[in-house]
Parts: C-alpha cells; sequence; structure tokens
C-alpha cells in the first residue's frame, strides 16, 4: 500500500533547503563593497590620474595657481625636446653667465657645470633633471631661444614654454622663467603640471632620464681634455616606491615641496602632482599616498 511518504520526505527536503538559503542569506540584498577611503595629504595641492585613460583619481584644490619651483624643468626638458631636428649630441660650450646665476640666486641649485666645458644637450638634460640644474636649464634656455642676445634667446625660450602651456590645454599656467626662479607671475596647477608630465613622458629621451638614479658623464674640458659629472637625482621615489618611473621635484620659498610623480605597476601608470606640502618628507609621503590609492582603484 503507497503511502505517499516519499513525496512528503521530497516536500521536506525542499522546503529545508529553501530555509537554509534564507537562513545564509543568499536572497537578500547584496552587501554594497566598502568604498575606498580618499587619503589627507598634508600638501596644499594635489591630483593623481590613471595615465591610460585619463581618469581622474583624486583631486585637492586641484586648480588652484601655485608657484611650482623647480617642477617649471618639466616645461624646459618639453620645449627642448620639441624643437625640430634636434641633435641630442650637439655641444654647448658652459658660459659664466650661468655660473654667475647660481651664485646671484640663493635658491638656484647647481648642476655645477664648469666654465669653458663643452657638454651635449643630451648631458644638460640630465644636469637639468636629476640635480635639478638652474645652471643647465640657463645653458638649454640660451642654446634654443632665438635672438642675437642672451637676454632675447632667454626671453624667446620663455615665450616657447608659455605657448607649449597652451598648446597642451594648461590654462592655469604661465612661465616667467626657465628654471621655476620667477619673478612673480610663475605658476601652475596639480591639474596642469600632471597633464605636462603624461605629455612629457610620451618622448623616449624624457623617459630615459627622469627614472635615472644618477649618471657619470664624460664631458670634454676647456683645454681639450675630459672630466667626469656625476649627478645624482632628488627624487626619492627612485628606489624607495616600487615602479616609480619620475618625474620631478621642486622647491622654494614661495612654493615649499613639490613632486610629479609617476608610476607603473601591473601594466597601470599613474601619474600626478602634489605642491606646496610643507616638508620634503610630507611631499615624498603625500605622492606615495596618491600613488597607493590610484593603483587601489
Amino acid at each position: 500500500m503507497k503511502t505517499g511518504i516519499k513525496g512528503i520526505h521530497r516536500v521536506s527536503a525542499v522546503a529545508l533547503t529553501a530555509g537554509a538559503i534564507l537562513t545564509t542569506g543568499v536572497f537578500a540584498a547584496p552587501a554594497q563593497a566598502a568604498a575606498l577611503p580618499q587619503p589627507t595629504i598634508t600638501a596644499q595641492g594635489g591630483f593623481v590620474m590613471d595615465n591610460g585613460t585619463g581618469k581622474s583619481l583624486f583631486t585637492k584644490a586641484a586648480d588652484t595657481r601655485r608657484s611650482t619651483g623647480s617642477t617649471t624643468k618639466i616645461m624646459t626638458a618639453q620645449v627642448v625636446l620639441a624643437q625640430p631636428k634636434l641633435d641630442l649630441d650637439a655641444k654647448v660650450t658652459v658660459d659664466k653667465a650661468y655660473s654667475d646665476y647660481i651664485v646671484a640666486n640663493n635658491w638656484a641649485s647647481s648642476a655645477k657645470l664648469i666654465v669653458g666645458d663643452k657638454v651635449t644637450v643630451r648631458q644638460l638634460l640630465y644636469g637639468l633633471m636629476l640635480p635639478s640644474g638652474c645652471d643647465a636649464a640657463y645653458a638649454l634656455a640660451d642654446k634654443f631661444g632665438a635672438g642675437s642676445t642672451r637676454e632675447a634667446r632667454v626671453k624667446s625660450f620663455i615665450g616657447k614654454m608659455n605657448a607649449t602651456a597652451k598648446s597642451l590645454g594648461m590654462t592655469n599656467s604661465h612661465f616667467d622663467s626657465f628654471d621655476g626662479i620667477g619673478r612673480g607671475t610663475n605658476y601652475s596647477t596639480p591639474r596642469d603640471l600632471t597633464k605636462l608630465a603624461s605629455s612629457a613622458m610620451k618622448n623616449s629621451t624624457f623617459r630615459t632620464v627622469v627614472q635615472t638614479k644618477s649618471t657619470k658623464q664624460k664631458v670634454t674640458t676647456k683645454t681639450g681634455g675630459y672630466r667626469y659629472m656625476e649627478w645624482t637625482n632628488t627624487n626619492p621615489l627612485l628606489g624607495s616606491y616600487a615602479g616609480t618611473i619620475g618625474v620631478k621635484t621642486g622647491s622654494g620659498p614661495e612654493s615649499k615641496y613639490c613632486l610629479v610623480f609617476a608610476a607603473t605597476r601591473k601594466g597601470k601608470t599613474v601619474i600626478g602632482t602634489v605642491l606646496a606640502s610643507s616638508t620634503v618628507a610630507d611631499r615624498t609621503a603625500d605622492a606615495k599616498k596618491l600613488m597607493d590609492y590610484a593603483f587601489k582603484k
């Protein structure tokens, strides 16, 4: 005689299974992923973006104009590297005016170029970007500006810097110097400097220079002999933050401490800027926080 008990067992099993599912919350609303907390930085301005997509990942007063210190030299290098038919091995004779400029400006960092030496344009780019040589910046502006006098050539070169800024859409930037020792109207923003660095990093020579920790360069002396110039990069992220590929430090009484930075991990490149950090240590910590955050986004 059939009792139907088998069917009852089957119904009970279904009910139990359903109860178990409900208990485990499968039918409950899916839990939302915890939002990634934004980092807190001491810098007065900051910006970081995904260099591949151009997507902004963090902003803090990103469009506020501030003094930029030696991060200005990214534009100096950009203008030089954009010159038509550029010969990186062309030699430039170090003029006394370049060393006098260092002496006259207390905040001028130096590549310690020696008067009468013949250095190549490529070597001047290393002297510009690693020890942040204002003398190297002066030499490049004198070499690649147009005019019959040094003053005219420097003015012409700075004009090229501003024309380049305009072409890159750096709407909140203006340069009145070739090295960041401004005369009251040398400024940019975290967003604009990041835009500039992103453009500069497309150039293979620029990329090679700014990710170099140190270099030893053979230069020709005034008497036809040679000497070696040794330069160390001022960027503390090189060697201390995995994946760092550049780009430039800056400092000054008005700009405080600045850093334009870039790093690549697992095929993702992030690039950004911090302006007006209170100390060297703070600007490094700020940059690392922003990159950590950007790589998690």
